[in-house]
């Protein structure tokens, strides 16, 4: 078997081709070396929470004695029981005539 160097070379040149855009000091998976564990940052600073928040709207009073009352109720399994609810309706009717 013998190997033509036209088509060595024909298959060498677009590899040579990208080697020369290649760089040196920023690998391009990463985005440099400045980016490296820059989504672990981006996960933890988005966990941190802010300890002097700023509302734009006032933030309403608790009444502490109405707290008191509903874990007193909770204690002594006397929990107010909630208002049944439907989320859905029936509606039952009959229609249609004998076709003539």
């Amino acid at each position: 078997m013998t190997i033509d160097p036209r088509k060595s070379f024909m298959s060498l040149l677009p590899a040579l081709a990208l080697a020369g855009c290649a760089t040196t000091d920023t690998p391009p998976y990463m985005g440099g070396p400045d980016n490296f564990g820059e989504a672990n940052r981006q996960m933890m600073a988005a966990q941190i929470i802010d300890p002097a928040p700023v509302y734009d709207y006032a933030v309403p009073e608790t009444q502490a004695e109405h707290a008191v009352q509903a874990i007193d109720r909770y204690r002594n399994d006397k929990v107010k029981q909630p208002v049944k609810t439907s989320t859905t309706t029936t509606v039952t009717g009959g229609g249609g005539g004998s076709p003539n």
